[in-house]
């Protein structure tokens, strides 16, 4: 039909779907460029003119005064153009997120092995690589504080302690008639982003500044940079089209290396880039944060816990950076899934001379689920029952025993469905006595079995932080430009958010350019974390749509004389009453008509409220749920173990991608099986990491995969509340199923004495570790039959 005359449309119809409407399993968006290389990272972008390399020089120690730097021998280096040192910020020398405790640049004092002292840059990365090694540091050596019980001996902290309350936790303890106590650690985790920390500094024209960072916080880049150079945020613009990898490392931390680059840039006057090596990115960036865990627990004789205190004491390093909420949110999951009526949960933010710990995914959650448990374990194996047993016995009810210590009522447990469902699928009953036969038949290979639930919240702690904006263009061929606040990290974000457009004006997602994140187009976007990138910017970009659908609504029903009513958007078409027209016709024929294109789309979650000061509220919009049943066998002379099955079951709502969502479950798992098992941070009594390169730090490759894994999205259950089509967060919660993997080796650890004593295993359990819980159990129940034989 003409686009210019005539008001009558055409009297035709496609019934179908889109393609990338709700719930289609669709391939990320970039999986094409992925696979065949065509995908570009920062350091794949067009290089400027001029563009000069950088590298950092770290510190040599732990804990010194810096008495002289002499930068004679970097500066005569080949190729090296000009250095930076502190006295070269001409804003504020920091980046600290919360409170500015995180220098650029060392001044008088260092404080851990690795921290950025200069920056140099120079014609060539090797050139500017080899230029920082030649600095000469006179260090006058502090003393340092390298582990967490250090510093709480020394009462050393980067915030004030926490403690979390409900009920009488002391006097429960008391009245209880059983109670048990020890001491547990879990350890940190590298990030081990396959693409490393990168920036580049372009000036721009009048001072200003352009950005390109590898970064799940742009906005934060663009303030932090801001700050460095001692200039506004309207000065500078941060891109991110796409991360290889973040996991929360490249929350806070990308803000050091912009910063460098562009005080380099500033400087020099010429456009610098800033890319870590591996080794280098291990040293100078922080990790998930390690936890030492004390626990008194009372419960009765059928496993039911009774009361419960924890100190749970978490090594932040030598800046605060995001751990008070970390350990905010390692409180608040410290009841995971179970119902804690008297409860006491203390937390120690310990300052150490080692680097700043940071965000990883789980954000603290791991580490308190982790801890509850850890006890829940030792329970059942004071009992001698199954631990399946006590956990059922301590879940959160419906409409009793279902307020968690915080004070949030838990109205949408479905972890009892979830539980029983697997329990079944998993044949986890039937295994677990076969594992015990075979268990009783062999000698050096033992078998275990465990189930553990995960109970999540989603939301950011920092209320503030829950809000999106998104923009969306419509062109007069009908194609769209959809650009949001949310980054893109390999986790399927960008193609999620594309098909909440999609379904909205319901025309093929290949209709539809995803843009890079960029804040000149979405100004003070949170950072892509929490879990909450699909919840806020898929509701964002929703809003927008949504204006445009209206406009267009509003315009085609004055133009075809026909009512708003009457016309719908499906499959690519608009139908009018029994009539349609294409959605790219009906786009320019707004056009003519001068209907605006364009639109913003804002959404903050709703229903959330807490309290920081009292601890309590309600900080998460809803919770995400899952189980797990893991199996392993061990070798008891060398400790090594080997995950043989692993069924996972876990709740999506309705997912809007399963083939994303089925990703991230998987992976998640993975990496959580990584953190509890492999992968060993080592500092050595000089305060020094030596686990800072794939030969010394060990991820899970595709071997250490389950031979048999089989995992499943929860059917038929949507989100109770209004999250994005009733969807639910799937980035974090699958991370902490792999607390089944380690529970698991606990349960084959514990055959090797017939199940009388709890082992003593510390995460990760590495083959050492496995190895002395081995001896150390061994050791246990030797001595305790040479009491039972001197008592009798």
């Amino acid at each position: 039909m003409s686009t210019t005359s005539g008001r009558k449309p055409a009297r035709k119809s496609r019934p179908g779907h889109v393609k990338g409407a709700m719930g289609q399993a669709l391939a990320h968006d970039s999986a094409h460029l992925h696979v065949t290389g065509a995908a570009v990272y920062t350091d794949d972008l067009p290089e400027p003119k001029q563009l000069l390399h950088a590298a950092v020089g770290l510190s040599a120690q732990a804990h010194a005064e810096l008495r002289a730097l002499d930068l004679d021998a970097v500066l005569q280096s080949p190729g090296v153009v000009d250095v930076i040192t502190a006295k070269d910020v001409p804003g504020i020398n920091d980046y600290g997120v919360v409170i500015e405790d995180d220098p650029l640049l060392a001044t008088d004092q260092v404080q851990y092995a690795g921290q950025v002292i200069f920056a140099v840059a120079a014609r060539s990365v090797d050139e500017a690589r080899r230029a920082a090694r030649r600095a000469s540091v006179d260090y006058a050596t502090l003393e340092a504080l390298l582990t967490a019980r250090d510093a709480l001996d020394a009462q050393s902290f980067v915030l004030p302690d926490q403690t979390l309350t409900t009920g009488d936790s002391r006097k429960a303890l008391g009245n209880a008639p059983q109670r048990l106590s020890g001491t547990v650690s879990v350890g940190g985790q590298d990030q081990f982003y396959l693409e490393g920390q990168i920036a580049m500094a372009i000036p721009q024209e009048d001072k200003g500044f352009l950005v390109y960072s590898s970064t799940q916080h742009p906005g934060e880049v663009q303030h932090a940079v801001a700050k460095a150079l001692g200039t506004t945020a309207k000065d500078v613009v941060v891109e991110c089209r796409r991360m290889g990898g973040g996991f929360g490392g490249k929350e806070s931390q990308p803000a050091l290396i912009a910063c460098l680059a562009a005080l380099l840039a500033r400087k020099t006057g010429k456009p610098v880039k800033l890319r870590l090596d591996r080794d280098t990115d291990m040293l100078v960036t922080g990790k998930r944060h390690d936890f030492l865990i004390d626990y008194d627990v009372g419960f009765d004789d059928s496993g039911r816990i009774l009361g419960i205190e924890f100190v749970l004491t978490s090594r932040c390093g030598m800046s605060a950076d995001l751990s008070g909420a970390i350990n905010d949110r390692a409180m608040f999951h410290a009841d995971n899934a179970y119902f804690l009526e008297h409860a006491t949960i203390v937390t120690h933010r310990c300052k150490t001379h080692t680097v700043s710990n940071t965000a990883f995914r789980g954000f603290g959650g791991p580490q308190g689920m982790f801890a509850i448990e850890y006890v829940i374990d030792d329970i059942a194996g004071s009992l001698g029952v199954d631990p399946l047993v006590v956990r059922k016995r301590n879940l959160y009810g419906h409409k009793r025993r279902n307020v968690t210590p915080y004070g949030q009522v838990v109205k949408d447990n479905i972890l009892p469905k979830i539980i029983t469902q697997l329990e079944q699928s998993a044949d986890y009953a039937q295994r677990r006595e076969a594992i015990r036969d075979w268990n009783r038949a062999h000698r050096i290979l033992k078998r275990g079995i465990a189930l553990t639930p995960v109970k999540f919240g989603i939301s950011f702690t920092a209320t503030h932080l829950n809000q999106a904006g998104a923009l969306v263009h419509l062109y007069t061929d009908g194609t769209v430009h959809l650009n949001h606040g949310g980054t893109e990290m390999g986790q399927g974000l960008f193609v999620k958010v594309a098909q909440v457009v999609a379904n909205e004006l319901q025309i093929d997602i290949d209709q539809i350019r995803i843009t890079p994140a960029d804040t000149s187009k979405v100004p003070n976007a949170s950072a892509t974390a929490a879990s909450a990138g699909t919840d806020l910017n898929g509701m964002a970009a929703r809003q927008a749509a949504r204006k445009l659908k209206k406009r267009l609504i509003r315009f085609a029903s004055t133009h075809f004389d026909a009512p708003a009513k009457s016309i719908r958007f499906d499959n690519n078409q608009v139908m009018i009453g029994s009539a349609s027209v294409s959605f790219a016709e009906l786009v320019h024929l707004a056009y003519m008509a001068r209907v605006s294109l364009s639109a913003t789309g804002f959404y903050r979650t709703p229903k959330i409220k807490y309290d920081r000061a009292s601890l309590s509220g309600r900080p998460f919009y809803y919770f995400a749920y899952g189980a797990a049943v893991s199996e392993v066998v061990i070798d008891t002379l060398t400790g090594e173990m080997r995950v043989t099955r692993a069924d996972l079951l876990h709740d999506c709502g309705r997912s809007i991608n399963p083939a994303i969502d089925m990703g991230q479950i998987e992976g998640g798992f993975i990496q959580g099986v990584g953190w509890l098992t492999t992968e060993e941070l080592w500092w050595n009594d000089k305060g020094e990491l030596k686990t800072h390169a794939p030969s010394t730090y060990k991820i899970p490759v595709c071997s250490d995969v389950p031979a048999d894994f089989r995992v499943q999205m929860l059917e038929s259950v949507k989100n109770r509340e209004r999250s994005i089509y009733r969807s639910k967060a799937v980035g974090e919660p699958p991370l902490m199923l792999a607390l089944s993997v380690f529970l698991a080796i606990r349960d084959a650890v514990a055959s090797t004495c017939e199940y009388r004593l709890s082992p003593r295993l510390n995460a990760p359990a590495t083959p050492e570790a496995i190895l002395h819980a081995v001896i150390e159990l061994a050791e246990r129940d030797n001595n305790s039959h040479a009491h039972r034989r001197e008592s009798t």
